[in-house]
């Protein structure tokens, strides 16, 4: 008889899992609270127009990227193309970077702009690709960290070349000091945007950023960065599908209340009361809500680490969604950009990342008109407390809308539909506490090993996710169901 799984949370990661065993004959049942798959990478229409919730830039798509790997195990079909000329970056100043996906002509271009640290940032660079060439050795196996079992470290170990050691050193350091041996001062315009590309992808600055993750991150752009047609919702749809036709049950709409073990099986209870029994249960859920859903006895198990983040706070993100009548000079843009103040908190409209649509796709929007997803980071706490709710999401409203204004000048021409979400827009629809996105900051005491394990102590108890290692992310949150994947079944399957 197969091995019964259960997954709560729908998100990416738990539907990487979900599929994975599916395809290896294990019964899956994954239980979605919301309506859509696919968490923080979700969607949501209003009138002919559909809008991507989060991120739209894709990442893993290239050879040896762990969504193609995944999508070409289980043989279904993602249409993506990869993007030559990624992003443009701005500056309030008037300053403009393109981020370019060829190594050597993004550096070339960026050393033009900053002649006076040409020298500095060349060295700078090589660094980051030296890093980013050693780590990508590893990923090739993707060893899960930190490693909790005689087999996980074996796995690592195996997975180590003797050019691994030049990690090391570096497993303390930060972005930030990596720019300072290179004599490149952290108020620097350069430090400025290479702080605009970490928040998004490590939820944290050059300050405190994971010197080994950091670079990595930088770098990945370099490797391949796509436009997915329709949004990453697709990867998350596609996922579910190949969990139904391998007879799972994908369910929505259901909200887990509770969860507790009984004799040799774990018991998944959804707010109605409906019960659901399994031999393993996969959290795909930020380690906050286990707090919530997990029988207190079995809450007070897990490791001091487990317990302490689940009181750290996390980002949020407050987010605008356009529907804009098509405009010729959009031809000449690039489809993601980037809006930068000179101010360093880098939160509430001082970095903007924006998402539109590509000309002729018409799974976002009809012929004649594009859909743009711009966020923003913020903290979540503050939005649950204020007093002028309403006073403060329209002053924000209109910052965001200026800062557009650097990338698309004419945009309030253009617009025949506005839409905006606050962290309490993005706990309602996603159902994560407080609305928080992104997981953990990675910082040198939240990255590698000091992160969250995929593995709990809690027999046949899993966890994938955003909040667990390696990250934030599609990327990362596929990765950690992989883990999971490969864990259940014993290291037998590699992708």
């Amino acid at each position: 008889m197969a091995e019964k799984v259960i997954v709560v949370g729908g998100g990416i990661g738990g539907l990487t899992a979900g599929a994975l065993l599916a395809n290896n004959g294990y019964e899956i049942t994954v239980l979605e609270a919301s309506n859509e798959w696919g968490g923080c990478a979700a969607k949501f229409n209003r009138k002919e127009f559909l809008f991507p919730v989060g991120a739209t830039l894709g990442m893993g798509f290239e050879k040896n990227g762990i969504h193609k790997r995944v999508m070409d195990y289980l043989n279904k079909p993602v249409s993506y193309q990869q993007l030559d000329h990624i992003m443009d970056v701005h500056f309030e100043s008037g300053e403009k970077i393109g981020v370019l996906q060829d190594r050597q002509a993004h550096l070339e271009a960026i050393k033009s702009l900053f002649p006076k640290k040409s020298a500095a940032i060349d060295t700078f660079y090589n660094k980051i690709w030296m890093i980013s060439s050693e780590v990508k050795k590893l990923m090739k196996n993707l060893p899960s960290l930190p490693p909790n079992t005689f087999s996980e470290w074996a796995f690592l170990l195996q997975s180590l070349s003797p050019s691994s050691l030049k990690l090391l050193p570096l497993v303390n350091k930060t972005i930030m000091d990596l720019l300072k041996s290179c004599t490149i001062d952290e108020n620097d315009l350069f430090s400025h945007y290479i702080d605009g590309q970490l928040i998004d992808s490590m939820q944290t600055t050059s300050k405190q950023c994971q010197s080994i993750l950091g670079a990595l991150a930088l770098d990945i752009y370099h490797e391949g960065a796509f436009y997915v047609d329709g949004g990453l919702y697709v990867i998350a749809g596609q996922l579910a599908q190949h969990i139904q036709d391998k007879n799972g049950s994908t369910l929505k709409k259901k909200k887990v209340a509770h969860v507790k073990r009984t004799r040799n099986e774990w018991v998944v209870t959804d707010q109605k009361g409906e019960e659901w029994h399994g031999t393993h249960v996969i959290f795909n859920v930020p380690v906050h809500s286990l707090k919530k859903i997990l029988e207190p006895t079995l809450f007070q198990q897990l490791p001091i680490r487990f317990k302490k983040k689940a009181d750290l706070p996390t980002w949020g993100a407050f987010t605008m969604y356009f529907a804009l009548k098509e405009e010729g000079y959009f031809e000449q843009l690039p489809l993601f950009q980037q809006v930068i103040s000179r101010d360093n908190n880098l939160i509430d409209g001082d970095h903007i990342f924006l998402s539109l649509s590509k000309k002729g796709d018409t799974l976002r929007a009809p012929e004649g008109y594009r859909t743009l997803t711009v966020s923003t980071h913020t903290e979540t706490d503050k939005w649950f407390h204020m007093e002028n709710y309403k006073t403060n999401k329209l002053q924000l409203e209109h910052k965001i809308i200026e800062k557009i204004k650097y990338a698309f000048p004419t945009i309030e021409d253009q617009i025949i539909l506005q839409l905006s979400g606050s962290p309490k827009t993005w706990e309602r629809f996603t159902h994560r506490p407080e609305g928080m996105v992104g997981g953990f900051p990675q910082t040198t005491r939240n990255s590698l090993f000091y992160s969250l394990s995929h593995r709990s102590p809690l027999k046949n108890a899993w966890m994938c996710g955003d909040s667990i290692f390696p990250g934030a992310g599609t990327i990362g949150a596929s990765v950690s169901g992989y883990h999971v994947f490969r864990s259940i079944t014993n290291y037998k399957i590699q992708l």
